[in-house]
């Protein structure tokens, strides 16, 4: 009879461990972050700078993470549309955004309301690079140097149009202090992406686009475009017989735009400095800092702190030269 009790009791006793240790496994078993494959939303075209080097940086950080980044383009109203999803997006670290200066620090000078707050509604992974700028022509464009750009400008009684990646971006930035400070007439005509404007200027529909090297200098090598001048401090490293806008007669004009990565805010610290590492890992590959110059972008590896407080001075020092310019959506 005590052995049937106890034989009951011990039976008792190992059901309970055994159901104790089931309700465990979850948590055993759980894999370490990422256990799932990650979306990086581009939030314009395919073909621009920002789609290029997002998607070399994807595929990178794909082969350290051990899971697939896929990138999903969600273009509309200057980047605006595709950033605000990751916005609202869950903090888990599996939904992350190419961000690009013209949507971070300069739309929310230029629109009205911005359905996302650039400082409280993110988590800044890490900044990828500078990319260098540039102003290419149709082939069929009566004019060869910056200045015969701004001498045809002038003659046009419309002005003399030029495309960029969309309204408020670093180009129509750009382009806007071109116009004050030599007097050009230019008429802006924003794209919801780089890669459509470069179409648009191939294929004739509009004379210029003002944009950055790293989807531009394909055709221009091909001939497809021709080339006007960079406007960084110094010539680009992937077309370097393209003079600057200092050397074509427009001291101190200086003008690049950056990109970089970005979580929704109140990402787990763990996340952040995980994907942080990995970035920085990738961008100090050299094979991958080549790729990026061919682009036109300087890899600037560096902390996920470093970056944040580079988007909040960007975000200052934004808002007067917009308001000079007179920027507003279009």
């Amino acid at each position: 009879m005590q052995k049937r009790i106890f034989s009951s009791v011990q039976t008792a006793w190992m059901g309970a461990l055994l159901l104790c240790a089931t309700a465990a496994l979850p948590s055993f078993a759980q894999s370490p972050y990422p256990n799932k494959p990650i979306r990086l939303v581009v939030p314009f075209t395919p073909g621009g700078v920002t789609d290029t080097s997002g998607r070399l940086i994807a595929e990178q950080l794909s082969k350290r993470l051990g899971q697939q980044i896929i990138v999903d383009n969600k273009p509309g109203a200057s980047g605006n549309i595709g950033t605000q999803q990751v916005a609202a997006a869950a903090p888990d670290g599996y939904t992350l955004v190419l961000g690009f200066d013209g949507t971070m620090v300069i739309n929310p000078h230029v629109f009205d309301k911005v359905p996302f707050d650039t400082l409280k509604d993110f988590a800044p992974v890490g900044k990828i690079g500078d990319a260098v700028l540039i102003v290419v022509a149709h082939p069929g464009v009566a004019a060869k140097t910056l200045a015969e750009v701004i001498a045809l400008s002038k003659t046009q009684a419309g002005g003399l149009s030029y495309g960029t990646s969309g309204t408020g971006g670093t180009p129509h930035i750009a382009g806007e202090q071109l116009k004050l400070r030599t007097g050009a007439n230019l008429t802006h005509v924003p794209y919801k992406g780089g890669g459509q404007a470069l179409i648009d200027v191939m294929g004739g529909s509009i004379p210029l686009v003002y944009t950055a090297v790293a989807g531009a200098q394909g055709h221009v090598k091909s001939g497809k475009l021709k080339a006007i001048a960079v406007s960084s401090a110094q010539r680009s490293k992937s077309l370097p017989d393209v003079p600057t806008f200092i050397e074509s007669g427009v001291p101190d004009f200086e003008v690049s735009s950056w990109v970089g990565l970005l979580a929704p805010a109140k990402t787990p610290k763990a996340i952040v400095d995980k994907l942080n590492a990995e970035l920085n890992a990738v961008l100090n590959d050299p094979d991958v800092r080549e790729k990026l110059n061919v682009m036109g972008i300087t890899a600037t590896p560096g902390s996920a702190d470093k970056f944040g407080d580079e988007m909040k001075r960007d975000l200052a020092r934004y808002g007067p030269v917009v308001k000079a310019a007179g920027i507003k959506p279009e």
